[in-house]
């Protein structure tokens, strides 16, 4: 299975860090408010460049001066399940999938907002368990 990562990112302003490993990279979004496990908070999630594998497990400082600048901190990490072809999910702005870490666990969709004039703006959703 793949691995998921969060960082929380004590940069100009906090925000985390929600990286999926996916053909090579971890697709990177950066969450203002950060994950949350509850199914009504749609959580804005800023789509921004790819990071080398290695990036997952990063820990420490970014210097002041350097893109990033601040403080990296592992928040939760895990294995993920693609409940879809990650790639083809991305790249149609709607990607299902299960997480498998310590803080977030269960179905999670990431869903391009229609009205983005970018592109690049996300909603990360916790989805609802079924019973039984």
């Amino acid at each position: 299975m793949p691995r998921f990562v969060v960082q929380e990112h004590h940069a100009t302003h906090l925000h985390y860090d929600f990286r999926l490993e996916v053909s090579g990279v971890l697709k990177s979004w950066a969450i203002p408010k950060g994950p949350s496990m509850n199914p009504a908070d749609k959580r804005l999630a800023i789509q921004v460049e790819d990071h080398a594998l290695k990036y997952g497990s990063f820990e420490g400082t970014i210097p002041e001066g350097q893109y990033g600048a601040g403080r990296v901190v592992i928040w939760d990490a895990g294995k993920y399940e693609p409940l879809e072809d990650a790639e083809t999910g991305l790249k149609k702005g709607s990607f299902a999938f299960c997480l498998y870490g310590d803080r977030l666990s269960g179905e999670f969709a990431l869903v391009r907002i229609k009205k983005s004039t970018t592109g690049k703006e996300w909603l990360l959703i916790k989805q609802k368990e079924t019973v039984g």
